[in-house]
């Protein structure tokens, strides 16, 4: 049995003042001296709409790539909890994750990202990956809606998009006119059956995440 990964609570420093974050830190990372290879920076949903970092989708997010062995930054964005600031329609948003990747490659200065975000956050982890470079890039159910993604330069590795075809908030059939724009295009996993925050599915959704990382190694 996988031992629980530890976890730190802290405030990390943002653009408009401390933001809340959890860091989790696979056991086997804690324990041994390995040099950290990668670490996971995983963005909520919608900040006015109950998005946090304990989204239990978010959450299902960073433990598979923990189980990689990957620490995985989990944070609020700007006004959410205990993060200072307000709700800046995705602009303050996308820096405040940047702001958690400058972080994580200061504390690991010789891992690679993996950028990830559910719904609002997975919108918000393609906007930030042109300037945060990533290793890899994980949307799921990118709110694409809500945040304009259309002048947003395809990232240049590879990168997941998971859909579920049942979506009640974010249009499957948007999601998909939005791919078929995209060059090179990223990899569109669809769950069918699935709704929006994937209920009762979130183990499907893990092995999906699983298996893309997988095969990229």
């Amino acid at each position: 049995m996988l031992r629980p990964p530890h976890a730190e609570r802290t405030r990390l420093e943002g653009p408009a003042g401390p933001l809340q974050a959890l860091i989790e830190t696979p056991a086997t990372e804690v324990q041994g001296p390995q040099p950290v290879s990668a670490f996971a920076v995983v963005c909520h949903p919608h900040p006015l709409h109950g998005g946090t970092l304990d989204n239990k989708v978010v959450y299902t997010v960073a433990r598979a790539l923990e189980q990689l062995g990957a620490p995985a930054i989990r944070f609020n964005f700007r006004g959410v909890g205990a993060s200072a600031g307000s709700y800046d329609e995705g602009r303050g948003e996308t820096a405040d994750a940047l702001a958690v990747i400058a972080y994580g490659r200061r504390r690991w200065p010789q891992a690679a990202l993996w950028l990830a975000g559910f719904s609002f956050g997975g919108a918000v982890a393609v906007r930030a990956a042109a300037a945060a470079r990533p290793q890899r890039l994980i949307a799921v159910a990118p709110g694409i809606t809500t945040l304009a993604l259309t002048d947003a330069a395809p990232p240049a590795c590879p990168w997941l998009i998971v859909q579920g075809d049942a979506d009640e908030v974010v249009p499957p059939q948007a999601v998909r006119a939005w791919v078929d724009t995209l060059s090179p295009p990223p990899e569109l996993q669809v769950l069918h059956g699935a709704g929006h925050f994937f209920h009762g599915r979130l183990n499907e959704l893990r092995d999906v995440v699983l298996a893309f990382m997988a095969s990229c190694a």
